[in-house]
């Protein structure tokens, strides 16, 4: 088994942006799902916004990002970022989740998401955000 951790960058209203200026930087396939594409519009005006995207390059470069709803606080100098932590099972996955929610708050219960089996989101007791996940390949699920 292996875990991997990623930077998972927080824009409002660009992620699609920059994960393109990334991909150009570093080359990679550039994966992207929308609010729309996952049927979470809750803000019209939002609706082709990243809610989930990464690049993801042979060299080792991973980087992904999405697009903060305006509905949620987001200040670029506070909440820029995440911790993702990827894993390759879901009991791995899920054993991670239960020792990093110790303590801490959970933002999105660890469940089903479109694109990968299993993904939540928490904030540990010293305030890092993770989401985590079970990684599964882009073409494996058609995301682009």
């Amino acid at each position: 088994m292996s875990v991997d951790t990623v930077t998972h960058l927080n824009f409002r209203g660009d992620a699609r942006e920059a994960l393109t200026f990334y991909q150009s930087v570093f080359g990679g396939d550039l994966a992207l799902v929308t609010y729309k594409d996952a049927g979470n519009v809750q803000e019209p005006t939002e609706a082709d916004q990243v809610m989930w995207g990464q690049v993801a390059a042979e060299s080792g470069f991973h980087v992904m990002a999405y697009d903060v709803p305006s509905r949620m606080p987001w200040n670029q100098g506070e909440n820029a970022f995440f911790v993702s932590l990827r894993s390759g099972t879901a009991e791995e996955a899920a054993a991670y989740w239960e020792k990093l929610s110790e303590g801490g708050t959970v933002l999105l219960p660890l469940d089903r998401a479109q694109w990968a089996p299993l993904y939540g989101m928490l904030r540990d007791r010293f305030g890092v955000t993770w989401v985590v996940d079970v990684a599964r390949a882009p073409e494996e699920d058609g995301v682009s």
